[in-house]
């Protein structure tokens, strides 16, 4: 029970990593298929204040920014890869590159929703995402994640 409870929150991250990850992949290529955004139940008309035409390319972002790269910094959180080009990015050099893009991504997440809610309409699963970016932020700063990624 004691290694649970020292490692509930990195599994949690772990966890909240995981459903932003699959939920961006699926919305952003439900988004590009259909850029009209029917397959997901919004209409062009939201886009009215956006600087888009259609869904195409916030589907792409989406897709890739929070769906792929997740999914990667969440295998790196798991596998613990290794490569010196992951850390081209990571300004917590005494921490793992994973960790810090752990960080990134609840800001990321949480940038993206409030983006989105200036620029469109609202829509049900835009709180869950800003909720779950400030979820990830929380794990990652949990000391016993911090600890576990401190190199």
């Amino acid at each position: 029970m004691k290694l649970f409870k020292n490692h509930f929150f990195y599994y949690f991250l772990c966890f909240l990593l995981l459903f932003l990850g699959l939920n961006a992949l699926m919305g952003g290529l439900l988004l590009m298929m259909k850029p009209d955004g029917s397959l997901m139940g919004m209409t062009l008309d939201w886009l009215q204040n956006a600087p888009f035409k259609n869904y195409f390319i916030p589907g792409l972002i989406l897709f890739s920014t929070l769906g792929m790269f997740t999914l990667f910094t969440l295998a790196g959180l798991v596998f613990k890869m290794e490569q010196k080009w992951f850390n081209l990015l990571n300004v917590y050099k005494d921490r793992f590159w994973a960790w810090t893009y752990s960080l990134y991504i609840g800001i990321i997440a949480i940038i993206w929703i409030t983006v989105q809610l200036v620029m469109t309409q609202y829509f049900w699963i835009q709180p869950v995402i800003i909720f779950n970016g400030v979820l990830i932020i929380i794990s990652v700063m949990h000391p016993a994640v911090i600890k576990k990624f401190t190199t």
